[in-house]
């Protein structure tokens, strides 16, 4: 397929009266922006079919209008764990075990081994684990200009994860043992790793501070909001019971919610699968805006979503990477979108985006489509 056949609609923002910083502040205030604002997430993959059709001279987050921008201080410490196996890769700070997994559109690094998975106290407890020292604070005022006039945000789907994160060691089956039966090596790994993810946060936080009265301003002026995550949900069902979230979960991420609040800074939460039945609990405890929101899981859809948390939260995603936008043809695709938008947009409370990264079999002409049907469709009046 040629590019001059796979890009069907030009991008028209001749429109737009905001920068991206602007549009998105809108939004977390439910002000009423120019149009809604835009993210996009992807696998290498299918990022480099995306930006091989549009040509090296041509940005993709800018072709594609994207209004977020995430930073962050990176790791510049020793690498803390090394493998001499070939079919195996080793994450150099926390030592997660991955193998290359081929699928008829190519292939992605999983999770094996666990290397923790059968650990006890003492081996948890002097496992190495990157010394928050050893993060590069001073790169933050360089990445703050080089973002000027977009909405930056700290984190990820990651910061704060508890099962996951926890489930990259151990195994998830281990994980949910250890939440169950209040494991004493389990808790050990899930409080080590929180608490080094909590003090990179707050020293970021506080390099801003720093960074942003030399200004003559506050944190929340240069940084947008602050982005966590847990998975939560199958696509039916709560992965855990409520007795265990509001023992073992919430808790330990409260006090990221706690820092971001003492900064002015709202937070959003990335939540996999159905799970909507911790949102009230995570509106208690200061969330102002839900991330994923895949549409095909129970209580999860554009509908229930407004119906039930409209005016309460911000919704960020909605676009199904395993729906039409990856299985179905240019009009379904544009068809979804406008129906999500029409839902989603009253009340000027909602960001286009991709529930998860845009998987490898996601045909690029859908994608192409999508953004354009996000710019054409998402327009306020």
């Amino acid at each position: 397929m040629k590019k001059e056949d796979i890009i069907m609609e030009k991008i028209d923002r001749s429109y737009e009266t905001m920068t991206s910083k602007q549009r998105v502040r809108c939004v977390f205030n439910r002000e009423k922006p120019d149009r809604v604002p835009i993210n996009y997430f992807s696998n290498p993959g299918i990022d480099a079919k995306l930006r091989a059709n549009l040509g090296k001279d041509i940005d993709l987050y800018e072709y594609l209008g994207v209004d977020f921008r995430g930073i962050g201080a990176g790791y510049n410490g020793p690498v803390l764990h090394t493998s001499n196996r070939e079919d195996r890769a080793v994450n150099g700070m926390y030592g997660w075990v991955y193998r290359y997994i081929e699928n008829n559109s190519g292939g992605y690094w999983d999770y094996c081994d666990f290397p923790l998975e059968n650990a006890d106290v003492e081996e948890i407890a002097e496992w190495k684990m990157p010394d928050p020292d050893n993060f590069s604070y001073d790169s933050l005022e360089g990445q703050l200009a080089a973002n000027e006039g977009y909405a930056v945000h700290f984190g990820n789907a990651g910061l704060a994860c508890i099962i996951n994160n926890a489930g990259f060691f151990r195994g998830m089956e281990q994980v949910f043992v250890d939440l169950i039966t209040e494991d004493e090596a389990g808790l050990l790994l899930i409080d080590r790793f929180i608490d080094g993810q909590f003090a990179v946060l707050e020293r970021e936080l506080h390099t801003i501070e720093k960074i942003a009265r030399a200004k003559g301003k506050k944190v929340n002026e240069l940084v947008d909001f602050v982005w966590m995550g847990e998975d939560l949900g199958t696509q039916h069902t709560p992965l855990i019971s409520m007795e265990i979230f509001e023992k073992q979960i919430l808790p330990r991420q409260k006090p990221f919610f706690d820092i971001c609040e003492s900064y002015g800074l709202p937070t959003m939460f990335h939540t996999c699968g159905s799970s909507s039945w911790a949102y009230e609990h995570y509106i208690k405890a200061g969330l102002k805006a839900a991330d994923t929101l895949q549409p095909e899981a129970a209580n999860m859809s554009p509908e229930y979503l407004k119906k039930t948390f409209g005016g309460r939260l911000v919704f960020h995603g909605c676009i199904s990477t395993g729906g039409k936008l990856a299985v179905g043809n240019e009009a379904e695709t544009v068809a979804d979108c406008e129906h999500i938008l029409e839902v989603m947009m009253p009340g000027y409370e909602y960001c286009f985006s991709p529930t998860h990264s845009l998987q490898d079999n996601t045909p690029p002409e859908n994608v192409f489509a999508a953004y354009a049907t996000a710019h054409r469709a998402g327009r306020y009046k």
